[in-house]
């Protein structure tokens, strides 16, 4: 086991699921991070490992942050890949879910390094989330791709073998490093409507959590992400209401929405334009942030 990988102990498991979440190219609106973290608080989940960040992440595009410890004592805080463990309610397996943001640098060393602690660990199943954005409606539900390149996963779970060819992240990295060590893997991505790209989602959350027990056969309690989605609707289309424009296409959208007959959550696979406009919208982000940066404090 590499140094790099940093175990604080090695639980014992019952068949478990690993799931896994990164910020960046792979989250848009956090849909896929703040479900991650969502199951991760409401599961009551503790954290055992985590990867050294020191080879994996550009410190000048996701920066470390410093914090005061009780108003006193400044401390920094580095960008960090951890691993949770946690009883799945309602079941006889755990989950090993994976939290953390996109490495920079050794995308392959880093997958093997995840796969390799999920094979110790005995998982047997990786769910990978992730969330795009799309020309959907925030009025309405989420809706949810599944895929999975294993086609006797595909058919055992519904879902749809992935034909996708373009641009990846690390999701579909580690995806690919799964079936090379013959772990099983499944792909989960919720849609997140573009024009409200930068405000968190826990609709989009909502969506995955939702799917994820339809997978793992069980119930997943969304109360609270309910309750944010709620909020969520009502600022947006306060807001929304300013411009008559966005209004117009936010109803167009309702009315596709509404109008064209739905396919199957397992059956919306994200085309190549957009994750590919998906990649220019975090392209754009970071440049802004990389401006934010260098602008002197007022």
């Amino acid at each position: 086991m590499t140094a790099e990988l940093r175990l604080a102990n090695r639980p014992v498991l019952r068949d478990p699921v690993m799931i896994a979440a990164f910020k960046g190219w792979n989250d848009g609106g956090q849909g896929a991070t703040l479900a991650a973290g969502y199951l991760t608080r409401l599961w009551k989940a503790e954290r055992f490992a985590d990867i050294d960040p020191e080879g994996f992440v550009d410190f000048q595009d996701v920066r470390p942050h410093v914090a005061l410890d009780e108003g006193m004592t400044r401390q920094i805080k580095w960008p960090e890949n951890a691993f949770y463990h946690a009883a799945i309610p309602g079941t006889s397996r755990d989950a090993v879910i994976l939290l953390g943001v996109e490495p920079s640098y050794r995308w392959r060393t880093f997958s093997d390094l995840v796969v390799g602690l999920a094979a110790e660990l005995g998982v047997e199943l990786v769910v990978t989330f992730g969330a795009l954005l799309a020309d959907v409606p925030h009025t309405r539900p989420a809706p949810v791709t599944g895929a999975a390149t294993d086609p006797a996963l595909v058919e055992e779970l519904g879902l749809q073998l992935s034909r996708y060819e373009g641009p990846t992240g690390i999701v579909g990295v580690l995806l690919d490093a799964c079936r090379a060590r013959g772990v099983r893997s499944v792909s989960l991505w919720s849609a997140v409507p573009h024009y409200v790209s930068l405000a968190p989602s826990p609709r989009a959350a909502r969506a995955l959590c939702e799917r994820l027990g339809d997978l793992l056969h069980c119930e997943v309690d969304v109360t609270e992400l309910v309750d944010a989605e709620r909020t969520y609707s009502e600022q947006i289309t306060e807001a929304v209401a300013e411009d008559e424009e966005t209004v117009a296409y936010v109803e167009e959208l309702e009315r596709r929405s509404d109008t064209i007959e739905p396919l199957a959550p397992e059956t919306r696979l994200p085309s190549g334009d957009a994750l590919a406009a998906e990649l220019t919208r975090f392209l754009r982000e970071r440049d802004r942030r990389d401006e934010a940066d260098e602008t002197p404090p007022a």
